[in-house]
């Protein structure tokens, strides 16, 4: 059962399973603790998996005042100081990526690694305009289901559509009670916009994993690919029949990987 843990300025909604070394999980847009149960259930065994609702996600309340990157990435930081974790491994997809980017660049001393999945260092043109498709979708579309129908077109695999796992994952978005409003979409999605860390992903100092799905229309691989150009001995690798959330698609795939990866960082040291 997760529970609100308290940092300097806010409640932020938590759920912890596992012990051993921590892992941080790290959600993008409007995604919760939800997201990553596919990993809270299958590493459990094997590590102490914290994963949290970002601000204005789920049940972490969003707070008055501008909304960054970086905001967030401290506020994933204070969350580990306030369970008494000084480092962990920390896992991002998507926006949650360029949380968990920020995280190892401001507070390089609370991250043993970093696995970045479906990231990039800036948004390009495309990306650009597709997310702010998105951010007009969320409040144009008639209805919620509307909405989560053509946002998903993006996001998973005709395979996942076509075999019902996509239906499925709406009908429990429409079924979750801590929905996050179209304001708080919207404006996670301008913080995404706005960022831009190319200049300064060279200062990550962590081992770190970057991967991509070879058929993420959103993140094409060439972004993730640019993000481990720029971060120096990151690897790189695609998931060719994968889009934007392998690890929810394909989580043993997944799973097995970044375990391998972070045994593979503690045994180095």
């Amino acid at each position: 059962m997760g529970e609100h843990i308290r940092t300097s300025e806010l409640d932020v909604w938590t759920e912890q399973v596992g012990e051993g070394t921590p892992v941080l999980l790290i959600g993008g847009l409007g995604d919760t603790v939800e997201s990553w149960q596919a990993q809270l259930d299958g590493l459990a065994d094997r590590y102490r998996l914290i994963a949290f609702d970002n601000r204005g996600a789920g049940r972490t309340a969003m707070p008055e005042g501008p909304l960054s990157v970086e905001v967030m990435a401290d506020d994933a930081a204070a969350m580990l100081w306030a369970l008494d974790v000084p480092s962990a491994h920390v896992a991002g997809f998507s926006g949650g990526s360029l949380i968990a980017q920020e995280v190892a660049l401001r507070h390089p001393e609370a991250v043993r690694s970093l696995v970045l999945q479906s990231t990039w260092p800036a948004m390009d043109r495309y990306l650009r305009s597709w997310a702010r498709f998105i951010r007009w979708l969320v409040a144009a579309a008639p209805s919620e289901r509307a909405f989560l129908e053509g946002f998903f077109l993006d996001i998973y695999t005709p395979r996942s559509h076509n075999d019902g796992t996509v239906g499925r994952i709406v009908d429990e978005a429409l079924a979750f009670p801590h929905k996050q409003s179209v304001e708080d979409v919207q404006r996670h999605i301008d913080a995404f916009i706005e960022h831009d860390a190319s200049d300064r992903l060279p200062e990550i100092a962590v081992p770190t994993l970057v991967l991509a799905g070879g058929r993420d229309t959103v993140t094409r691989p060439s972004l993730g690919r640019g993000a481990a150009r720029l971060i120096p001995g990151a690897l790189f690798e695609v998931l060719e029949e994968e889009a934007h959330q392998p690890f929810q698609e394909v989580p043993d795939v997944w799973n097995a990987r970044v375990d391998a990866f972070w045994k593979g960082v503690e045994n180095q040291v």
